[in-house]
């Protein structure tokens, strides 16, 4: 018997000013033709990497993950705590030659261009390396002592890999990892990010500016002139999260639930930072859409698939179009999700009979909440109408 799978999908609209957020080797916002036009693109790396760091500011430090060429420089740096830091008390000779020692069963062999740094990046929780510290349960002075060869044989008695295989924080957890020459090494990712895109045409402009030398008063010319190109956009965003995949990263059925909520709040929060100095282009989106399926991912992408060319704006018929597909695919392949919830600003009987009332944000959250305890306690979530409130 297969075992039981749930995706919660986060559909998003959401519009953008004139704004740089993700750029292409030569400065130009990043596109993409669909449906014959051109389009604004933002790629899932820059939003994974947004709603990372907006998902780490609400966790305590001990508990982020980190991706990392140093790895061996934090852990020597962890090594050479005092022990009542949960440290070993080693001086940074004594640490960094133990750290390499350590790490070598990883594979992880030095970079030819720096003597600190690993060759790849290894995406890690800083609890791990807690880990690795206390595998040696105080022997580090004892093991420091040994000749090359004996600290080698002697470090492959512990369970380096099997420490950093196990008790991955959330952000290891969703986003996964890769180790190609170990794959035990390796986590399946619970989350999928697709590539933002406009749900209309866009056309790249130029921003010219010039700076002037503040001392300089003899010259009424600039002191500089450049220019940057932006483009403006309502974009659709999409996101999946297995939460039984997230089940078997994480274990514990809580941490499970809580840490499906956080994504969310962090998936729709975050914001690429890409010249937003210059743009100030944060914004909350119009539309944030969650489907419940138990059954397979379905992105709604192809709504767009004939530009929108709004008269009066463009997220209203963006809003529009989302709810008219979402009816069409339930309708003809029958993957109707079974449960949508919603928060919106859009008004229409349309949007309301598919997408169900606009929940508050925190309200939805609460109950996506509940219905993903519902899953892991169960194995399945309870019909729409003995479900709460909201929940459709």
């Amino acid at each position: 018997m297969s075992k039981p799978t749930l995706f919660v999908e986060v559909h998003i609209l959401q519009s953008l000013p004139p704004s740089n957020v993700n750029r292409d080797d030569s400065g130009t916002p990043k596109q993409a033709v669909y449906g014959g036009a051109r389009r604004a693109r933002v790629s899932s790396q820059a939003w994974k990497r947004a709603t990372r760091t907006q998902y780490a500011q609400h966790m305590p430090e001990a508990d982020r993950a980190t991706r990392t060429k140093r790895i061996a420089a934090l852990l020597a740096e962890r090594l050479a705590r005092p022990a009542a830091e949960g440290g070993a008390g080693l001086t940074g000779e004594q640490a960094g030659r133990l750290a390499t020692a350590l790490l070598e069963p990883l594979g992880v062999a030095k970079s030819t261009k720096k003597e600190d740094q690993s060759a790849y990046l290894l995406f890690f929780g800083k609890k791990q390396l807690d880990a690795l510290v206390r595998l040696l349960d105080g022997r580090a002075a004892e093991l420091d002592a040994l000749s090359d060869d004996d600290l080698k044989n002697e470090v492959k008695k512990l369970p380096v890999v099997q420490t950093l295989s196990t008790g991955h924080p959330a952000e290891v957890a969703l986003f996964g990892r890769m180790v190609a020459d170990l794959p035990a090494l390796n986590v399946d990712a619970a989350v999928q990010v697709a590539h933002a895109l406009s749900t209309h045409a866009v056309r790249t402009e130029f921003d010219y500016y010039t700076a002037v030398d503040d001392e300089n008063t003899d010259d009424h010319g600039a002191g500089m002139i450049g220019t940057v190109e932006f483009n403006s956009s309502t974009l659709y965003r999409y996101a999946v999260l297995g939460v039984h995949q997230l089940q078997d990263n994480l274990t514990d059925a809580e941490e499970t639930r809580s840490t499906t909520v956080r994504f969310i709040d962090a998936f729709a929060r975050s914001m690429p930072s890409g010249h937003q100095n210059s743009f100030a282009h944060r914004t909350l989106p119009h539309l944030v859409l969650l489907t419940i399926r138990t059954d397979q991912p379905v992105n709604l992408v192809s709504a767009y698939e004939e530009p929108v060319t709004g008269v009066t704006g463009l997220a209203s018929e963006s809003v529009m179009r989302l709810a008219d597909e979402l009816k069409a695919v339930g309708e003809t392949w029958g993957n109707k999700p079974l449960r949508t919830l919603a928060t919106y600003t859009a008004e229409g009987d349309k949007i309301t009979e598919v997408f169900g009332s606009s929940l508050a944000f925190p309200a939805l959250l609460d109950s996506v909440g509940t219905l993903v305890e519902e899953w892991l306690a169960s194995g399945e979530i309870a019909p729409a109408e003995t479900s709460e409130a909201g929940a459709r």
